[in-house]
C-alpha cells in the first residue's frame, strides 16, 4: 500500500508540474520515463496514474465540472484538480482500487499539499463521484 500511495504523489507531482509549467503532461511523462530527475525511476503505477488520466482527460473534466457545485475547474486550487483527476480515474476507470482507497488517498494528498479547506472539499466531490459513478460509464 506504501509503494502505491508514493506512486501517487509522483502521478500528482508531475500532473502539477505539468499544469504549472504549461506543458503537456503527457510530453513530461516521457521525458522522466527516459530521463529521470530523481534517482528513482518513476513507479509504473504513477506511470499508469497519470496515462489513465491522459486517457479519460476529457470525461474526468466533465465529471469534475458536473459534480462540483459551485466551484469552477479555475477557482479549484492546482494541487486539488490534480488529486481529483486522480481520484476520479481511481474511482470510474481502476476497478483495481477501491472507491474509498481512491477517496482517502486524495484528502491524505491535499491534506499534506494544499490548503486547510481542500480536503474537506476533495473528500465530498469525490465520494459524490464514487455515489454516482454508475450513472457516469
Amino acid at each position: 500500500m506504501a509503494a502505491r500511495r508514493r506512486a501517487r504523489k509522483r502521478a500528482l507531482e508531475l500532473l502539477f508540474e505539468a499544469e504549472q509549467r504549461g506543458m503537456n503532461a503527457g510530453d513530461l511523462l516521457e521525458q522522466r520515463i527516459a530521463a529521470p530527475t530523481t534517482q528513482h525511476p518513476l513507479p509504473e503505477y504513477a506511470v499508469q496514474v497519470v496515462r489513465g488520466v491522459l486517457e479519460h482527460w476529457r470525461e474526468i473534466e466533465e465529471i469534475l465540472t458536473t459534480w462540483s457545485q459551485g466551484w469552477t475547474l479555475e477557482r479549484m486550487a492546482a494541487v486539488d484538480r490534480a488529486a481529483l483527476r486522480i481520484g476520479v480515474w481511481e474511482i470510474v476507470w481502476n476497478d483495481e482500487v477501491p472507491d474509498m482507497v481512491a477517496v482517502s488517498e486524495a484528502v491524505d494528498l491535499v491534506g499534506t499539499m494544499s490548503t486547510d479547506d481542500s480536503p474537506g472539499f476533495v473528500n465530498g466531490l469525490l465520494a459524490r463521484v464514487s455515489e454516482v459513478k454508475t450513472t457516469l460509464l
